[in-house]
């Protein structure tokens, strides 16, 4: 689960991690009203689940209560576009009125915290580099970017952030600080169940003083149930509405783009394998849903309902493996789902498990057109070529 940065800063503050100074304004006046308390001059930042606000004009300086209402009025309701929202952009509904910092002889640094897979460990990351242009600092120059792997069990030591702060080339003075900054970044990170924590830039003030000026923070949404404060930060508008409508009924929805096969599947590994076959066939997955294991025929009549509000879906591919979810209980939700739906495209239905031969009667009792396959490399090509063929 993302959060905005405002938010991650509330999160970062709480484990004693240096930020500036803060309001939330969700109108103009409120904006105003914040800048004058914080006093000027006060940055205007727009508040979405995206990076690169600054090349796309969501960051701008106020020096006076006139200039924080016209940019705030201007900024408030406008589709901002950056290089990670695509052209489609985010609408801005909130901001983030925050203190100016003299900038003049600052130092502008990257840090960050990172799940890898890789490892199977936390990773924390560090440049003396930072600012808009890191993603084109790590692809030009890999060695820019510093990496201590932490062993989970241990947790993140003082001599890595050491290393680490050695490695940013701070001044002697400053090592202290930086050391007993990044740790306490580590306690946010390991503390809120984070999967992603990035501050860009890590700011050292001409005074010396350390500060995140920036925060994006992911959460892991399987932790989520042991933080009640933090599930409370969700922002369902800056969420793809399939996906927040998919939650509601328990699925597992990602929506994909470019592609025309929807995929309905019960279980993450099979349905990784289904969109895998989709693409050897030549065609191009539209998703990802898992079912899961246990669902019932009313999630999976929502969960057709979910497929067919994407209008590039030509065809839909049901991939099921008869366990906890009989392969009789899907039939009769994909059944009575094309029925109240009045679905038009074509169905490509492949189950195997409990209760197999009783579903497939089922679909072929409903004297609905489900076309059907014994494998899985059979229904990959039928569904492709129905949907109009290879892509």
């Amino acid at each position: 689960m993302k959060i905005h940065e405002y938010q991650g800063k509330a999160v970062l503050a709480g484990f004693g991690v240096p930020v500036p100074k803060g309001k939330v304004a969700y109108t103009a006046a409120e904006a105003v009203a914040a800048g004058r308390e914080l006093g000027f001059p006060v940055v205007v930042k727009a508040q979405i689940h995206a990076g690169g606000r600054g090349k796309g004009g969501g960051v701008k300086l106020a020096k006076s209560a006139e200039e924080c209402e016209a940019l705030a009025k201007a900024m408030l309701g406008m589709k901002l576009v950056t290089h990670q929202t695509g052209p489609e952009g985010r609408i801005v509904r909130r901001l983030l009125i925050e203190q100016g910092m003299d900038l003049q002889g600052s130092k502008e640094m990257y840090l960050a915290i990172v799940v890898d897979r890789a490892t199977g460990s936390p990773v924390f990351m560090a440049s003396a580099q930072g600012g808009m242009d890191i993603e084109e600092v790590a692809a030009k120059d890999p060695k820019a970017i510093q990496k201590e792997v932490i062993n989970p069990a241990a947790g993140f030591q003082p001599f890595q952030a050491r290393k680490l702060a050695f490695g940013l080339g701070l001044p002697a003075a400053v090592l202290p600080k930086a050391v007993s900054f990044m740790q306490a970044l580590y306690k946010a990170f390991e503390g809120s169940d984070a999967s992603l924590l990035e501050i860009n830039p890590f700011l050292l003030t001409r005074a010396g003083e350390l500060y995140a000026l920036d925060a994006k923070i992911q959460l892991d949404d399987n932790a989520l149930y042991r933080h009640a404060e933090l599930k409370e930060l969700r922002d369902l508008d800056e969420e793809d509405p399939l996906e927040v409508e998919a939650s509601k009924f328990s699925l597992n929805y990602i929506k994909l783009e470019g592609g025309n096969v929807g995929c309905m599947v019960n279980g993450a590994g099979l349905a990784m394998a289904t969109m895998d076959i989709i693409k050897l066939a030549g065609g191009a997955p539209a998703n990802f849903l898992d079912v899961g294991g246990g669902a019932n025929a009313e999630q999976i009549r929502n969960a057709f309902r979910i497929l067919m509000a994407d209008k590039e879906v030509k065809a839909v591919l049901i991939n099921i493996f008869g366990g906890i979810l009989r392969c009789d209980v899907l039939a009769e939700g994909v059944i009575a789902a094309v029925r109240d739906l009045n679905v038009q495209i074509p169905v490509v239905v492949r189950m195997k498990g409990n209760n197999e031969e009783r579903g497939k009667e089922m679909l072929r009792a409903s004297g609905l057109n489900f076309g059907a396959a014994d494998n899985m490399t059979q229904a990959a090509k039928q569904v492709v070529a129905a949907a109009g063929g290879a892509r």
